[in-house]
């Protein structure tokens, strides 16, 4: 990857790499990545516009926010920082946004309350709506994601770390380096560092809670029923959210192309190249 820039937004410095020139392509990341996840993928795509992966806030180089806690990492707050990396990036015409995981609810959502600025949007393993009980959720994860949202959640995560050191290796289907281990590891070396990655699963909307995620996902998850913009849905095999009920519902989508490669949850890092070039087609074959 190229060598990280930062813009200033809402008083705080946030990380991002990026490729390119032309129209604006976004790619957004989740819990508990960084722009590093995206590296095999934007490459493939760079000679179609202007490629920018941000860090979400608190993530990868981001900033840290002061004095972290249970409610210092929402989804209401990197909204609204998501929001501001937007604006101060200028990107306010012929978006394309690629989203996966946490980074697809705050794509979606942007896309929703941005409906006139954005031209297309590639999504993988995302979140395309809420769930009704922990039925809904991925059976072999759902003991340890219900575990992240009680009071064990603290030691799990900010003790011993368990996203980066189970949960992301868990669900990758190669086994990753120990160069790249490192560098997932690298933004969350100190235990207070780590609320990003704890906050996220308690965000997750399952029967309607926490209630302000579950309004924006329902939001969004009706609009996109109903859109026309072109889509690129890329379906994971086996997958691990984005899978069963979900994925029957986001193949209903309008306007929509769908292809399959090999991966679990991150699939950039089973299949970043094949995804970036899946990319570059689908731009390519509509026009965007």
């Amino acid at each position: 990857m190229t060598v990280k820039k930062t813009v200033t937004v809402h008083g705080r410095e946030m990380a991002y790499v990026e490729m390119g020139e032309g129209r604006p392509i976004v790619f957004l990341h989740g819990n508990p990545t960084s722009s590093y996840l995206w590296r095999d993928v934007m490459p493939k795509v760079a000679h179609l516009g202007r490629c920018i992966a941000p860090d979400l806030i608190g993530m990868g180089d981001s900033e840290k926010l002061p004095d972290a806690g249970a409610d210092t990492y929402t989804f209401a707050t990197h909204q609204h920082f998501v929001e501001g990396f937007m604006a101060a990036m200028g990107l306010d015409r012929d978006v394309v946004l690629v989203i996966h995981d946490w980074g697809s609810a705050l794509g979606f959502d942007w896309a929703h309350r941005h409906a006139d600025v954005v031209a297309g949007i590639a999504y993988m393993e995302g979140i395309v709506g809420v769930l009704r009980d922990w039925g809904d959720f991925n059976p072999e994860a759902a003991p340890l994601f219900q575990a992240l949202r009680s009071p064990a959640g603290e030691e799990l995560i900010l003790d011993k770390n368990v996203f980066i050191e189970r949960i992301l290796p868990g669900s990758i289907l190669r086994k990753l380096s120990p160069e790249e281990m490192d560098e997932y590891r690298r933004p969350f070396l100190n235990r207070d560092d780590r609320w990003p990655t704890l906050t996220w699963p308690r965000q997750i909307p399952v029967a309607d809670e926490p209630a302000d995620v579950a309004d924006a996902v329902r939001a969004y998850a009706t609009w996109m029923d109903g859109n026309d913009l072109p889509k690129l849905f890329v379906n994971a095999e086996p997958g691990a959210i984005l899978i069963a009920a979900a994925r029957e519902r986001c193949r209903r989508w309008k306007n929509q192309r769908e292809v399959t490669v090999a991966g679990s949850h991150f699939i950039q890092e089973d299949s970043g190249a094949e995804i970036g070039q899946a990319i570059a087609d689908w731009i390519g074959d509509t026009g965007l």
